[in-house]
């Protein structure tokens, strides 16, 4: 990820090109154009396509706050995804998704804490967010997608704690009561963010998903914000010429 400026950006009806890479359209499938350098301490490039294919596109739009000031959007929940990456290894295929997240504030000043999963079922995807607000009220949602991209809620299965991550960032996730969840893999590790590959079970079900856990009270303190540079650099004067 880079941050680039006004410079950098190109968008049209089938395409959104920020510098080097890319998303565009192609028939029914959303193909990411990636050429970009990875963060350190490794730092080689990373360039290829990832396909991102819906079995649907939702028009869903959960409120995460009750003014309405941070928004989730499951663009397409239900994904198979085809990686073509120019590195030994990077070629693969599998399931995904296709969502973001749209706000008025900084996710600070609203939440101290939240996870979020989202895991293959049978018929589809079911998807948790659990957050803390500042205020101290709570956001506990449960969400099962289709193939289709119909959305139902549900009454989410209990919380269950997962161990912390390598920067002991505090992890729970959803699962059918008495099962213990676990990491499959580590996907990225910081002092106020964990992602992971995580398995658990829901309705009996077994299902390894994405999970993440943000402590939003770590994020504020100051010493840690400017590390966000070493990660996410910024290339403000990026142009096409």
């Amino acid at each position: 990820m880079t941050d680039r400026g006004r410079s950098a950006l190109r968008q049209d009806a089938d395409e959104l090109v920020v510098g080097p890479s890319s998303m565009r359209w192609q028939d029914d499938s959303l193909v990411i154009t990636v050429n970009e350098l990875s963060a350190p301490p490794r730092v080689s490039r990373v360039r290829g396509t990832i396909t991102v294919s819906p079995s649907a596109i939702t028009s869903v739009e959960a409120t995460l706050t009750q003014d309405g000031s941070h928004i989730w959007r499951p663009f397409a929940p239900t994904c198979d995804i085809h990686v073509d990456l120019e590195a030994p290894g990077w070629q693969w295929d599998g399931h995904g998704y296709f969502d973001a997240n749209f706000g008025t504030r900084a996710l600070e000043q609203d939440f101290t804490y939240w996870t979020w999963g989202r895991f293959p079922t049978q018929a589809g995807s079911t998807c948790f967010y659990d957050a803390t607000l500042r205020d101290g009220s709570t956001l506990a949602l449960g969400v099962h997608f289709d193939a289709n991209g119909k959305a139902s809620l549900l009454t989410p299965p209990p919380r269950t704690r997962l161990p912390r991550s390598l920067w002991a960032v505090a992890r729970e996730t959803r699962a059918d009561s008495g099962y213990a969840p676990k990491q499959v893999q580590n996907m990225l590790d910081v002092p106020f963010y964990s992602r992971a590959s995580v398995k658990t079970c829901i309705d009996g079900f077994e299902s390894i998903g994405v999970h993440e856990a943000l402590d939003l009270k770590r994020f504020r303190t100051p010493f840690l914000k400017p590390m966000l540079a070493c990660r996410v650099p910024r290339r403000a004067n990026w142009t096409f010429d």
